[in-house]
C-alpha cells in the first residue's frame, strides 16, 4: 500500500512566497515543465469557465483535453472552492 503523503508542509511552504518570482522559482524548483504547464492550464481552464466560455471554446484557446475541461468544471461547480477564491483574489489584485 502506497503512503500518503502529508500536504501541509508544501501548503505552508507556498504561503510563505511573497511575490511572482518568487513563485516561479519555487515551482520551476519542484515541479518538471509538464507539471508546470498542466497546472497554469487547468487554472487557465478555470477562469475561462468562470467567464462563461463553452468547452469547445476552453479547448481551442488551451488545447486541454475534455477530461481536464470536464474534471476543472466540476471543481468549480461541486469542489471546495479552491478555484474560485484563486480567481478572485487575481482579479482584486489586478485592480
Amino acid at each position: 500500500m502506497k503512503k500518503r503523503i502529508d500536504s501541509k508542509e508544501f501548503f505552508k511552504a507556498v504561503i510563505t512566497l511573497k511575490t511572482e518570482e518568487e513563485c516561479a522559482k519555487f515551482f520551476d524548483d519542484i515541479c518538471t515543465i509538464q507539471e508546470l504547464e498542466a497546472l497554469s492550464q487547468r487554472f487557465q481552464v478555470a477562469c475561462l469557465l468562470t467567464e462563461g466560455k463553452s468547452y469547445v471554446d476552453v479547448n481551442k484557446l488551451t488545447g486541454a483535453s475534455t477530461a481536464t475541461i470536464c474534471r476543472v468544471s466540476k471543481c468549480l461547480n461541486y469542489g471546495d472552492g479552491g478555484y474560485k477564491t484563486a480567481i478572485d483574489r487575481v482579479k482584486e489584485n489586478s485592480k
